[in-house]
């Protein structure tokens, strides 16, 4: 067994819940602003749905080895959100079920060695297929956070957490850093020499929220020198995401993704 199974279940298991909140939207709820600024939750669950299709068309590219980018640009990405953000609550939810269900028959049919076959993200670097299903979970994960309808930061698996940190850190961006370190109280777990700024402390959901962008730092406290010195502000995060993937991936689907420490 690989990372594969986990990660299929793991998209299910998020795609249910999200499904599951989308479900107990009416119209008014749909058409209303979400968490992500200028977008309303129309917006938010549309997105969720381009993405499953959109990360469809990387597992046809490996699959079929024909170039297939995810979005033709940026642009055609905006305007697919766009066009479907005003629709009916009944729209979105059919459109919502069916595109994960596309996603879920593109997943099950592609053959083993397809998931060692590189793609590319609108950025590089390029990743093998198998991380497809890693930045899937990731979407339904943020995103069900963004529609601001009682799935919060606290609700994240913990095993999501996890990996979203361990790949933030091996994407950290260096020379925009806002921090110098990060200390986690859970457990206790530090990461240094991450550039300029104050170290910050929190338990890892909070210090994730924070990180991409879904908390302004609450529960985080900046960590001073001097004992008993007062808590300084939280900085602003870094840029979140600045690249879509860890640039020394497995090309076959690893054991566990992270891989354990022996």
């Amino acid at each position: 067994m690989t990372v594969l199974t986990t990660l299929r279940a793991e998209i299910a298991a998020a795609t249910d819940r999200f499904i599951a909140t989308v479900a107990g939207l009416g119209d008014a709820d749909v058409a209303a602003p979400s968490l992500l600024p200028g977008w309303s939750r129309g917006h938010v669950i549309t997105h969720v749905a381009r993405n499953a299709d959109s990360l469809g068309n990387l597992l046809s590219w490996a699959r079929t080895g024909i170039e297939t980018p995810q979005y033709p640009d940026p642009g055609s990405r905006a305007a697919g959100i766009e066009a479907g953000a005003a629709r009916s609550a009944a729209e979105q939810r059919a459109d919502l079920a069916d595109s994960a269900a596309r996603l879920a028959a593109a997943v099950e049919g592609l053959p083993e060695r397809a998931w060692s076959a590189p793609v590319s993200a609108l950025r590089p670097p390029p990743h093998p297929a198998w991380y497809v299903l890693v930045r899937r979970v990731r979407e339904l994960e943020l995103h069900h956070v963004d529609l601001g309808a009682g799935y919060t930061p606290a609700d994240w698996p913990g095993a999501f957490v996890r990996r979203e940190l361990h790949d933030c850190l091996a994407c950290w961006p260096y020379g925009k850093s806002t921090v110098g370190g990060i200390v986690f109280t859970d457990p206790v777990d530090e990461w240094s020499g991450l550039g300029k700024g104050p170290v910050v402390r929190g338990e890892a959901r909070g210090v994730l929220a924070w990180l991409t962008g879904r908390s302004a730092g609450q529960g985080i406290r900046v960590v001073r020198e001097e004992p008993g010195a007062a808590s300084e502000e939280v900085p602003p995060p870094p840029p979140w995401l600045s690249m879509p993937a860890p640039a020394d991936l497995p090309s076959a689907p690893p054991d566990t993704y992270p891989e354990e420490s022996p």
